[in-house]
């Protein structure tokens, strides 16, 4: 066990910005209301897996709704914790640990500011290893694992308890009534004991994401070595360095939704892509050569300071960098594909990994 203090969340903020392959929120306002929360309660308890019981109860914490919406939609600390005292009272028992439940943007933050003010630990785990826009889109889908019942809370005050029958209606109903909660809201689902838990998350996201933002924070502008550090411990590829020349994005049906257009410049000069994304970035292309796709991770990195830029934050004339990572080996299984693959969003081809797509394209940075 170790604590999570106010430095930490700085470089969490950042890490999982760069995991959250632009989705998962705006991390800033994660970060700004997570070190509020410590400040205000003290640090937080994050735990290993190998610290988790088996008879634990733990919860995953979330936010749900398009990115565009939380930056000018706050949520507050009430409504963080509004649904995990909702399940308690569900449940007719105490939660004994929460944990994020994928590892982008604010939602790797959720759990931190629960857990200051409710004194509860968090788990150095989630059910991503990314982040993705829908919510059967996690490994307890993956092994059959049911979310309920669901808790979901606004900033009105209203609370919901779901009882969905499986990720996909949870997905459905969830996301009917973050549109009428005014476009986000606090959710609770895929309450499991810590034996289930054990079997299911991806391990250690949490002090990966700090890592990560660790080697951005320290990172050289010339040289670029945060950059590097971070390919290598992602076993990342470079895909291409551009400007933003056009950029088209909509909130439709409860996400944003849209697509970047880059020039290339320095060593991609004259060469022109393109990113799609819904609320996360799902495809990267030149011309219509495929680079990389969903569940392999696609972020977009500022060129000069090497820090992440979400879905929300893309904004004409900016130059970037775009890297890309494979996920983790429980995507790239066929539920994995057949749950998060390009087909499921509705492009017309297979996945192919990000190994494949590049071997003869581009190679590791550094």
């Amino acid at each position: 066990m170790r604590y999570i203090d106010e430095q930490a969340i700085e470089k969490i903020a950042l890490g999982a910005a760069v995991l959250g392959t632009g989705g998962g929120g705006d991390p800033l306002i994660g970060k700004l209301m997570a070190k509020q929360a410590v400040r205000k309660y003290g640090p937080v308890k994050l735990i290993s897996l190998n610290e988790l019981s088996d008879d634990h109860l733990v919860v995953p914490v979330s936010g749900m709704g398009a990115p565009t919406v939380t930056v000018e939609k706050i949520p507050s600390e009430i409504e963080v914790t509004a649904p995990l005292n909702r399940l308690e009272n569900v449940l007719g028992r105490k939660v004994d640990v929460v944990m994020p439940i994928e590892i982008g943007g604010i939602n790797s933050l959720f759990p931190i500011i629960a857990a200051a003010k409710t004194g509860l630990p968090v788990l150095d785990a989630d059910a991503m290893g990314r982040a993705f826009p829908e919510a059967q889109m996690v490994t307890f889908h993956l092994d059959g694992f049911e979310p309920s019942p669901v808790t979901m809370a606004d900033d009105k005050g209203n609370t919901v308890v779901l009882y969905p029958k499986d990720g996909v209606w949870s997905e459905r109903l969830a996301r009917a009534l973050t549109i009428e909660m005014g476009g986000s809201s606090s959710v609770c689902d895929y309450s499991l004991m810590g034996k289930d838990v054990k079997t299911s998350v991806i391990p250690d996201t949490l002090t990966l994401a700090e890592k990560i933002g660790g080697y951005l924070l320290d990172n050289n502008d010339k040289e670029r070595l945060g950059i590097s550090k971070m390919l290598a411990e992602l076993q990342g590829r470079r895909l291409f360095e551009g400007k933003i020349t056009d950029i088209e994005r909509r909130l439709s049906g409860g996400f944003t939704r849209g697509n970047a257009s880059f020039e290339g410049i320095r060593d991609d000069q004259g060469r022109r892509f393109t990113i799609y994304f819904q609320n996360e970035h799902l495809v990267a292309k030149e011309d219509d050569n495929l680079l990389c796709s969903t569940p392999d991770l696609i972020a977009v990195l500022d060129a000069e300071t090497g820090f992440p830029i979400t879905t929300e934050r893309m904004k004409y004339g900016a130059r970037v960098v775009v890297v890309a990572f494979p996920c983790h080996e429980k995507w790239r299984t066929p539920k994995g594909i057949e749950t998060a693959g390009p087909r499921y969003f509705g492009y017309d081809f297979d996945y192919q990994p990000i190994e494949v797509l590049l071997k003869e394209r581009e190679t590791c940075i550094g």
